[in-house]
């Protein structure tokens, strides 16, 4: 104890404090270098794994030549423990009663560490964020050429290219564009592609970020991302904004939002609402999903047009096929071919003719056949759950359903943009109130198709469950908005109601059969029919 108090002890005592810190430090010091979310993922998926252990916060991984680490709160560790075993290992006490006994050298040298430390880990985080104070745009080499069917959407986008190009035009005539195209659409419909194509016609810079990639688990982080985003935008413009899966970013607010998320949904709102429509500036969101985006996002100023893009139909399927087999040696029927894919996306589509074809390589064939085709046609059914394969009797049934509806549409003056044997695509008309006789016909519409089914085959099909919904739905707005039959809303009238709108529409189809049956043939032979064609049709009949 003397030895210790003594001068010459405490000076010895420190030292060899030191020395003990150093010596742990070196034998503890972490040398695993901080990858990205997207490295790590890489690593396990082209690298031997020899282990994988939770240390936190971070969570290692060992390869034959390395040891990299990346935030536990980055991976789904739950997912990973399902492939491979994660040994989970805890922090003895040693340092910390170590670091409790050394005194004030000590703790400086731990303040030293860890301000090094957090330092590295910015730099870390900063890599990780996929260095957001430089977003650089990509060069679009893609037209619209190359991009298969896909007509209306093209029209409705060939004004943002002529602004994008010639935007002193535009302001002369003190012309506002939107802000914001929103492209709406199910998955594999080729959203992205077509803004790919917008941005290489119009021969500006493409800012691609994914929704999901924005909204980071570290606070602030994806407000930096949109802010950084819109910045490097305003420098190159005239340019294009194309943020996928904006409902990532873009969920309605609620009480048990996340707050991150909402930070940087309020960041986008904040861009959009700082940049004049005429900067040149186009910011376009896809998403397959416009009933969970927020209200604010969608009001005027920000997100001003939008554009659907539904299931191709028969003509785009041939066109689809065409691209995807024209350099492919085959002998098929295309127009066939389309006949029989009814319901597949373009991407569904894409993965069809790349299967077959690696089908024909198996069996050693210098040609893709049609018996390549039906060999592997129930397994991208399987494998893409939004393609819709119907049988010549189901097609049969939802001609007729649909037909129901058409007829009743064009009867009322009920706007649609087209209805089709996998679509229905109403128009959205921006109106305050609607009248009663408004409601009343919509319902007619919604039950139109099961009526028009019981009518031809004397039975009821599951095809009519999601619009026997909505008919409800608009029955039960009718009554609790006080236009029922008494003044306080009754239960009992809904079923009135519904009842009433049958009898009224199998009154008219059964009067109009004729011009049902065109409509229907031309379903069958078509896909999907427009509002002048129905129109047409209906004409000729009376």
């Amino acid at each position: 104890m003397q030895f210790i108090q003594s001068k010459n002890g405490k000076i010895i005592s420190a030292l060899f404090a030191i020395l003990i810190l150093i010596t742990i430090f070196i034998f503890t010091r972490d040398s695993a270098k901080v990858v990205s979310q997207v490295e790590f993922e890489r690593l396990i998926a082209t690298s031997e794994v020899k282990k994988l252990f939770l240390n936190p916060p971070y969570l290692y991984l060992k390869t034959e030549k390395k040891i990299v680490k990346v935030p536990a709160q980055a991976v789904d560790i739950k997912k990973l423990a399902k492939s491979f075993p994660i040994e989970v290992k805890k922090r003895g006490s040693l340092i910390y009663i170590i670091l409790a006994l050394l005194a004030v050298g000590a703790i400086v040298l731990i303040y030293l560490k860890t301000k090094d430390d957090t330092s590295q880990d910015m730099v870390n985080l900063t890599a990780k964020e996929g260095l957001i104070q430089e977003i650089k745009p990509i060069s679009s080499s893609l037209k619209f050429s190359d991009v298969a069917g896909m007509s209306s959407v093209k029209e409705e986008l060939e004004e943002i290219i002529e602004f994008l190009n010639h935007p002193k035009e535009f302001k002369k005539l003190d012309i506002r564009l939107p802000k914001g195209v929103l492209l709406i659409g199910p998955p594999g419909v080729g959203k992205t592609l077509i803004a790919k194509a917008l941005a290489g016609e119009a021969g500006v810079p493409f800012f691609y970020q994914s929704g999901a990639n924005i909204v980071e688990i570290y606070v602030g982080m994806g407000a930096k991302k949109i802010n950084q985003l819109f910045q490097s935008a305003k420098k190159n413009s005239p340019s294009i904004i194309f943020i996928d899966e904006i409902d990532s970013v873009g969920k309605s607010r609620g009480a048990l939002g996340n707050e991150e998320r909402e930070a940087t949904l309020n960041q986008l709102l904040m861009e959009m609402d700082g940049f004049d429509s005429n900067s040149g500036v186009i910011v376009i969101g896809a998403t397959n999903r416009l009933d969970v985006l927020d209200e604010a996002l969608l009001r005027p100023g920000r997100f001003d047009r939008r554009v659907y893009i539904p299931l191709p139909d028969i003509k785009e399927r041939e066109e689809i096929l065409k691209l995807y087999l024209k350099r492919k040696p085959h002998k098929v029927d295309i127009s066939k071919l389309a006949h029989q894919m009814v319901g597949f996306s373009a991407s569904a589509l894409a993965t069809l003719v790349n299967e077959a074809a690696l089908f024909a390589r198996r069996n050693k064939k210098e040609f893709i056949t049609q018996s390549d085709f039906d060999a592997v046609k129930d397994k991208v059914i399987s494998g893409k759950r939004k393609v819709i394969n119907l049988s010549d009797e189901e097609k049969r049934i939802q001609a007729v359903y649909q037909s129901g509806k058409v007829l009743i549409a064009t009867w009322f003056g009920i706007e649609f943009d087209r209805i089709g044997l996998a679509t229905t695509m109403l128009q959205e008309l921006d109106k305050e109130f609607n009248s009663k006789d408004e409601i009343l016909n919509k319902i007619k519409f919604y039950l139109a198709g099961s009526v028009a089914t019981w009518e031809v085959f004397n039975q009821k099909f599951s095809n009519a469950s999601k619009d026997l919904a909505l008919a409800i739905k608009e029955a039960k707005f009718l009554i609790e908005s006080g236009m029922g039959e008494s003044i306080l809303s009754r239960e009992s009238e809904i079923e009135e109601i519904l009842e009433s709108a049958q009898k009224e529409t199998k009154e008219i189809l059964k009067t109009l059969s004729r011009a049902r049956e065109k409509i229907q043939e031309y379903l069958l032979k078509n896909e999907n029919i427009k509002p002048q064609e129905a129109k047409r049709i209906l004409d000729e009949i009376l």
